[in-house]
């Protein structure tokens, strides 16, 4: 093997290592034995002549050095494969991993559809779909795409709007019988569950004229889980700020009532964010592009 790919060699196995949080973890993924891989380590530091990682007997954790160069080391693989990609073998077909992180409900409602949907129809590439709604630290967690709702915490990442998130009070009907034909300000006080951090005292609400009021709500039930608010909305506990695509269906049933159908709340965004690089992998590239077409047939998505 030439010195070149002997070099990127080890920032693979590098990556994966700091990726799984160990070594023998590591070396399972990548089909080498634990000692093999723990030499790659101790080789890529000699070289640098820097310490990466501090090793005790049962765990392993990177040094601010070792932080340092995940980044440089993920750049620069993801420019060697797309490079691989772009000028060697077959350019038609796409192939390789796609490490994709995505907000858990619409990540299980509707978006694992399109991934698994691109998955079928490009069967060599290998789709790891990772649910999570908490901001993460891009270069640990190793993935190629990043969608997140809602502000990208990272100015190191390339970020890109993928739509808006349209967003309504909604209660039971016997809940929407107590604000019928009101404005949203004029109600007077009714039941409410919220969901943090996006919710508060105060839900600021406009109409398609840029109108706003606020609607004052205290909070019978508040919590960081969309799924919980829906089943506590549901339930009659209280009205909640809902997007569209989560209770397309109850809304058809009749189950939940649009409460004030001339107001809306604030949308969210839907960003992507990938690292800068400058030859993307087409694979990422054709999935970006699926995401976007899909996104079109998801109600509410603005």
């Amino acid at each position: 093997m030439s010195k070149p790919l002997d070099r990127l060699a080890l920032l693979e196995t590098f990556i994966r290592i700091a990726e799984k949080g160990s070594i023998s973890g590591a070396a399972r993924d990548l089909g080498m034995s634990q000692g093999s891989a723990s030499r790659q380590l101790k080789d890529l530091e000699e070289r640098l002549g820097v310490q990466l990682a501090r090793r005790t007997t049962h765990s392993l954790a990177l040094t601010e050095t070792g932080f340092a160069l995940l980044k440089d080391a993920r750049e620069l693989v993801t420019g060697w494969n797309a490079l691989e990609e772009q000028y060697a073998g077959d350019t038609e077909i796409l192939r390789g991993p796609l490490r994709i992180v995505a907000p858990v409900a619409l990540g299980q409602l509707h978006l694992a559809d399109i991934a698994i949907g691109f998955q079928a129809s490009h069967p060599e590439v290998t789709v790891n779909w990772h649910l999570q709604d908490e901001p993460i630290r891009f270069a640990e967690i190793g993935c190629d795409l990043w969608i997140k709702i809602g502000p990208v915490p990272d100015d190191t990442l390339i970020v890109r709007p993928l739509g808006q998130v349209e967003r309504l009070v909604v209660g039971t009907p016997s809940i929407a019988e107590q604000v019928r034909h009101a404005r949203p300000d004029e109600t007077r006080e009714i039941p409410f569950v919220t969901l943090t951090p996006f919710e508060g005292a105060k839900i600021r609400l406009s109409d398609p004229d840029g109108d706003q009021c606020d609607l004052k709500v205290t909070a019978k039930l508040s919590t960081n889980n969309i799924m919980s608010l829906k089943h506590a909305a549901l339930s009659g506990l209280g009205a909640a700020v809902l997007p569209r695509w989560f209770i397309a269906e109850e809304l058809g049933s009749g189950e939940l009532v649009d409460l004030f159908p001339e107001w809306r709340a604030a949308t969210l965004d839907v960003n992507l964010a990938y690292l800068p690089a400058r030859h993307q992998p087409r694979r990422l590239t054709a999935f970006v592009d699926a995401l976007e077409g899909g996104l079109r047939n998801i109600p509410g998505m603005i």
